[in-house]
């Protein structure tokens, strides 16, 4: 009888070690599944995370570019402007240097208007006076 019991409480003891052997199994594998899940969880953000990391470095550097590109072109429109500015200036200039070259030009056309005329309606004055004189 006591050998049977012994047998028994050895039969009892191996059927709990390999309950706990079980259940530490299917512990193991539940933690396993656990982690794992929490890893693929945590791989799809970081996955998104880096695919959107990339999205943003491709788009800085084509703003860089656009950028760059908008200085040029901004710079070439100020140069442009500034062209325009000076054409304008030296316009005025020619403008301005017209007009006192007119202002001459009608000066000297009045003196030699006056001095064309003058000793002609002097000498026609005369003539008008010494023939009133003569009449008289």
């Amino acid at each position: 009888m006591l050998s049977r019991l012994l047998k028994e409480h050895q039969a009892k003891q191996n059927e709990r070690k390999e309950q706990q052997e079980r259940g530490r199994r299917e512990a193991i594998a539940a933690a396993t599944c656990l982690t794992e899940a929490l890893v693929d969880h945590l791989n799809v953000g970081v996955a998104q995370a880096y695919v959107n990391q990339r999205k943003l470095d491709h788009e800085v550097k084509t703003l860089q570019v656009q950028a760059s590109q908008f200085a040029k072109q901004t710079a070439q429109w100020i140069n442009m402007v500034e062209n325009f500015n000076q054409a304008l200036k030296e316009i005025g200039d020619v403008e301005n240097w017209a007009r006192s070259i007119e202002m001459d030009m009608r000066t000297i056309a009045t003196a030699l208007e006056y001095v064309h005329k003058g000793p002609a309606q002097k000498m026609h004055g005369r003539r008008h006076n010494s023939n009133t004189c003569a009449v008289q």
